[in-house]
């Protein structure tokens, strides 16, 4: 929200006296003084006039789990565990998932109450690279690495994805790099070539790779680069 918006939402102020008041050198963000009335502040940043608190700033949150098979991405299931699980319950109810896995699938997932970071994170048109370990039943044929990169066909919903990197590693396994985060998308490219998924373990999002040192179930903050590498825009932090 705009920094001149978020204060004549307050109903001692107009807009002019909040214009007034930024331009003044009155009005902090998150402990800075800002004179530009149509600065962009998102809801973790704390708000002052002079010495008075107008918002105090919400907590960001951003989190890689080491996502075990078995678990759900999802909030909550009657069935069967969630991610969410894995995390101390005070966390729970402020954490949603940027980027799901399947519940048979393991590897890479990040966490986060900051919902414009992981749009962008998921955003089709931004394009950041999502990189997985694949084992397949059968043996990959010769001509799946030229399909991948010529984009495969989904009749239901009658599109071709995005051109995929398919890297042989062995008869029947493979790193994948796809661009989109279509439901079951690599399983489905497979099946397209004649193949099928026995396994599958996302190693990387973007810049963010999964730490060797996280074991199956555990999880970390990420760091300010790695926060950065999402969103540049954030402040530099941790």
């Amino acid at each position: 929200m705009r920094l001149d918006r978020l204060i004549s939402n307050q109903p001692q102020y107009s807009h002019r006296t909040a214009r007034c008041l930024i331009a003044c050198g009155r009005v902090s963000v998150n402990g800075v003084v800002l004179r530009d009335t149509q600065a962009v502040v998102d809801r973790f940043a704390s708000v002052r006039i002079d010495d008075l608190l107008l918002r105090a700033g919400q907590a960001s949150l951003y989190f890689m789990l080491h996502k075990p098979i078995g678990y759900l991405s999802a909030t909550s299931d009657s069935t069967h565990p969630t991610v969410l699980d894995l995390f101390e319950p005070g966390l729970r109810a402020h954490l949603h998932i940027g980027g799901r896995l399947d519940r048979n699938s393991s590897g890479l997932l990040l966490l986060t109450n900051d919902g414009l970071w992981s749009r962008r994170l998921t955003e089709p048109r931004i394009k950041i690279p999502k990189v997985y370990h694949v084992t397949t039943a059968e043996p990959i044929t010769a001509d799946a690495p030229a399909l991948f990169a010529a984009g495969i066909h989904f009749a239901f919903e009658g599109l071709t994805t995005s051109p995929a990197l398919l890297q042989s590693l062995g008869p029947c396994e493979a790193r994948v790099t796809i661009y989109e985060g279509r439901y079951h998308q690599v399983k489905r490219m497979f099946h397209a070539v004649g193949g099928r998924v026995v396994s599958l373990h996302r190693e990387r999002m973007g810049d963010i790779v999964l730490d060797p040192e996280l074991a199956p179930g555990e999880s970390r903050p990420l760091t300010g680069a790695e926060i950065r590498s999402v969103s540049p825009d954030i402040a530099k932090s941790g």
